[in-house]
């Protein structure tokens, strides 16, 4: 069986995490499929976003201990699966959005899965927890996109204690958007997917480089860097398209009549 399920619908691609008997743990094969999901839906230009949901109660239970201690592994799923660190970079180097819908627990390195997410929004009854340190090992890789979005005091009393701790929680630290009731779930991610169905798709995919380049730049730097990066784009097709549309109180060519 494949543990990742992937559907299309109105130019929304879903990647459904459905190793439910390992937790969704992160496992080779829950990893190529999740990479490969990302690269289809931006080879396609009708996809506007990603959204990473699950199934069963789990989103992620972090590292597939079985394959990490040796068992379940071969050399041919070896050879062609995509690494954590590869898979985390290339989820923020996305051209697209990629949404979180996490409608389960989140342990371990599924901290970082969700911290790499543009925009993430959980259910408020499910957990997070870095529980690294009671098997003896540390959130090493996922530090790399949790601690950016965690203030110090925050991040070393969830490294160190290893305990769990609300979706609400979770919203406060940074980890994810926000946590909202169960029953409310779609409707928040639907909400968020609406209003990206009206951005230009290529303004999109600058707008979320900005939120991650910018802030590792000299300040001379991003300047020069933003100025000529506004100057391409006002200077681009889209743009005029919607400048156009704005000034012509109609809607931009790539939103759909019915939105």
């Amino acid at each position: 069986m494949n543990p990742v399920k992937v559907t299309t619908e109105n130019g929304i691609m879903t990647a459904t995490l459905a190793d439910v008997e390992n937790r969704n743990a992160l496992g080779m094969a829950l990893l190529t499929g999740l990479s490969d999901a990302v690269d289809t839906a931006e080879a396609d230009e009708s996809i506007r976003a990603l959204v990473i949901t699950n199934e069963g109660s789990t989103f992620c239970a972090g590292a597939n201990l079985k394959e990490r201690s040796g068992v379940a592994q071969t050399d041919a799923t070896a050879k062609n699966a995509i690494g954590f660190e590869e898979m985390l970079e290339k989820i923020q180097h996305a051209s697209i959005p990629v949404i979180g819908r996490i409608a389960g627990h989140v342990v371990g390195g599924g901290n970082g899965l969700a911290a790499s997410l543009d925009i993430a929004i959980a259910q408020e009854d499910v957990k997070f927890g870095f529980t690294e340190v009671r098997l003896g090992v540390i959130p090493a890789i996922i530090s790399v996109v949790c601690l950016p979005k965690m203030r110090r005091g925050e991040a070393m009393e969830a490294f160190l204690r290893g305990n769990r701790f609300p979706a609400s929680k979770a919203a406060e630290y940074g980890l994810i958007s926000r946590a909202v009731p169960a029953d409310q779930l779609d409707d928040a991610v639907n909400e968020v997917l609406a209003d990206l169905r009206k951005g230009g798709p290529k303004a999109l995919g600058q707008a979320k480089r900005l939120v991650y380049d910018v802030p590792a730049m000299e300040t001379q730097e991003a300047f020069k860097y933003t100025a000529r990066l506004s100057g391409q784009l006002f200077s681009g097709e889209e743009a005029k398209e919607g400048m156009a549309a704005f000034l012509g109180k109609r809607k931009a060519a790539w939103i759909e009549e019915d939105q």
